[in-house]
């Protein structure tokens, strides 16, 4: 039997008339489970529509509960009840595990909902104009989640949207990977280090990761090495940006195919070797073109003591890593993984302000915490 995401429990609804009380629903009792179908029939002014209201929350019940996904919707707060009625609109060109696992679960965790939109579940760039599925999108939900193939979808989307729009992946970059990448940096940091005293070393295929993480890095004042082929090097345009970042943070980068680069690294992350699902290489020519750049144990004996090893996952095991590096204790992928739900809830926060909430003393206090970390972590 599939879980139940809606339970009515002695439902009722009284309307004051007067001198007198009219009772629109009593007793309702109901179980609605995952892939239900109901239909509510009654004459008019059976208490339908007021049914649904009490559902939905629009009508406050006046006893019984209804339980959705777990919560005792009539105990809400309006501010937590605007919450709960949130939804995500998740556009899906590729298939993924971590960022629709992690969106999903952080959306339902601040209390709304995500609806997932895959390859050819909507007209997008098909029928209809990106532009147009923006505008609708954005008279629907409350923030877009976009994994596209091109950069140019996501921007064109963002362009037409009265609504957030955040970026789950392009062929450009990957933003919300590496917000969660650097939880979990900050949470590794080499004993007696800060931010600007740590090397980042990317091994292998100039990917959006490669790319996300080099901006990233040297934005906050890191020093970023992306080891590669060439020909499949970060372009002159990241290069540009690399350097500017480094102008105003004081950071350092390198791109280059020297293998001696990978020395004194703290962190060393790697990839797959072929970019998007789309434009996979044929087995034979990437590993003819990236067999060098393996992550192996020799490799990772090349960095600092106490070097850790980072990938955003999936991981092609006996290519891009060996399963000893993988499976080490200086592995942290399945730390990244989980930080993916730690960035998703917090810029679910951010854009659409589901704050929960808190009294002055916990705001002042979870403050105070915030700013012991970053001069601990972070500030010179």
């Amino acid at each position: 039997m599939t879980e139940a995401i809606i339970q009515i429990q002695d439902l009722e609804k009284r309307f004051r008339s007067k001198n007198t009380e009219v009772y629109a629903l009593q007793g309702i009792n109901l179980t609605i489970r995952k892939g239900d179908i109901f239909g509510i029939i009654g004459k008019s002014g059976a208490g339908k529509s007021t049914l649904v209201r009490c559902i939905n929350m629009l009508e406050r019940p006046t006893g019984g509960s209804v339980m959705f996904e777990g919560r005792d919707m009539c105990r809400l707060g309006s501010r937590d009840l605007q919450i709960a009625r949130r939804s995500m609109g998740m556009i899906f060109q590729q298939s993924a595990t971590r960022t629709r696992v992690s969106f999903e679960t952080a959306r339902s965790q601040l209390g709304g909902h995500a609806q997932y939109l895959g390859p050819g579940m909507i007209q997008l760039g098909g029928h209809e104009t990106i532009g147009d599925t923006g505008k609708v999108l954005s008279r629907l939900v409350d923030v877009v989640m976009a994994r596209v193939i091109e950069h140019r979808t996501v921007v064109e989307l963002a362009q037409s949207c009265t609504i957030p729009v955040l970026n789950g992946m392009s062929d450009y970059n990957h933003p919300t990977q590496e917000i969660g990448d650097m939880c979990t940096i900050f949470e590794h940091l080499p004993q007696g280090k800060r931010l600007k005293d740590v090397k980042v070393v990317f091994v292998g295929d100039g990917t959006q990761v490669c790319a996300s993480l080099g901006f990233i890095t040297t934005k906050l004042g890191m020093h970023f090495v992306h080891y590669g082929p060439a020909g499949h090097q970060l372009t002159e345009k990241h290069q540009t940006i690399l350097e500017r970042n480094c102008q105003l943070s004081g950071g350092s980068w390198l791109v280059t195919d020297d293998r001696s680069a990978v020395r004194d690294a703290d962190f060393i992350y790697t990839d797959v070797w072929y970019g998007l699902y789309e434009n996979e290489m044929p087995k034979e020519e990437r590993v003819q073109v990236f067999h060098d750049y393996q992550v192996n144990r020799e490799l990772m004996a090349l960095g600092a003591i106490g070097c850790k090893f980072l990938h955003c996952l999936p991981a092609t095991r006996g290519e891009d890593v060996t399963d000893e590096v993988a499976d080490s204790a200086s592995s942290l992928c399945w730390e990244q993984a989980g930080n993916r739900l730690t960035a998703m809830r917090g810029l679910l926060v951010y854009f659409t302000r589901c704050r929960p909430e808190h009294t002055e003393l916990e705001i002042a206090a979870a403050r105070d915490t915030l700013e012991r970390f970053l001069q601990d972590r972070i500030y010179c």
